[in-house]
């Protein structure tokens, strides 16, 4: 490997290990208006790393990726999330399911786990850098975590953006992206969740007069 490759694979995987600080740093805030605002730096992290990949591997395509990343889910998601949050007027979420230090600490097994499975695949393939199949995973754990532990319907909308981050970064840094039509029918279906949640939200605010999903339990009553 030379030097310059290898400078390129050290900075892919900065951008990696700040895609998971972010994860944690979205499963510490209780506002939501914070966790929006950290959904969108990591979508822009994905983005750097995705044209840091497309830039030492010549997968043109993937440049692609990462501008359509940039557009939907560093631009529209985050302002679209944004509006629903401001019209909801809810700014904090003062009850969880699981409260922010354990949480935290969930999340720092969820870290281990994902580096022990991964650990016999990795001599499987090429990687620019080895963490970043561990830390994909990882990702997608922490993501599908954030569903379970929040009330809120936006975090919980987060938690599922935030493994579609996990999962794009994995395609990303261990296959070279997905091909170019599956890339674009996972951004749309991004995208459709993106508008569809925040139609869900407000049905939820004006019939139970509140974002948290557990008052849905009231329907099988």
């Amino acid at each position: 490997m030379s030097e310059f490759t290898h400078l390129g694979s050290q900075l892919v995987n900065l951008c990696s290990v700040l895609l998971l600080l972010s994860s944690f740093a979205i499963v510490a805030q209780r506002r939501l208006s914070a966790c929006v605002d950290l959904f969108a730096l990591q979508s822009f992290f994905l983005a750097t790393t995705a044209a840091l990949v497309a830039f030492l591997t010549g997968h043109r395509h993937i440049y692609l990726a990462a501008a359509l990343t940039v557009v939907i889910k560093v631009i529209v998601l985050p302002r679209i999330l944004r509006k629903v949050i401001e019209r909801l007027n809810v700014s904090r979420e003062l009850v969880m399911n699981i409260n922010i230090p354990a949480g935290l600490l969930i999340c720092g097994g969820l870290v281990v786990v994902a580096f022990f499975i991964t650990q016999p695949i990795i001599p499987l393939g090429y990687l620019l850098t080895r963490d970043s199949l561990a830390i994909a995973l990882a990702i997608i754990l922490i993501g599908f975590f954030t569903m379970i532990a929040r009330k809120k319907a936006v975090t919980q909308m987060v938690g599922f953006l935030v493994m579609e981050n996990g999962v794009f970064l994995g395609t990303t840094a261990a296959a070279y992206g997905m091909p170019l039509i599956v890339e674009l029918g996972v951004f749309f279906d991004v995208l459709v969740a993106g508008l569809i949640a925040g139609i869900y939200t407000h049905r939820l605010q004006d019939a139970f007069d509140s974002v948290d999903t557990s008052e849905l339990t009231a329907l099988k009553e």
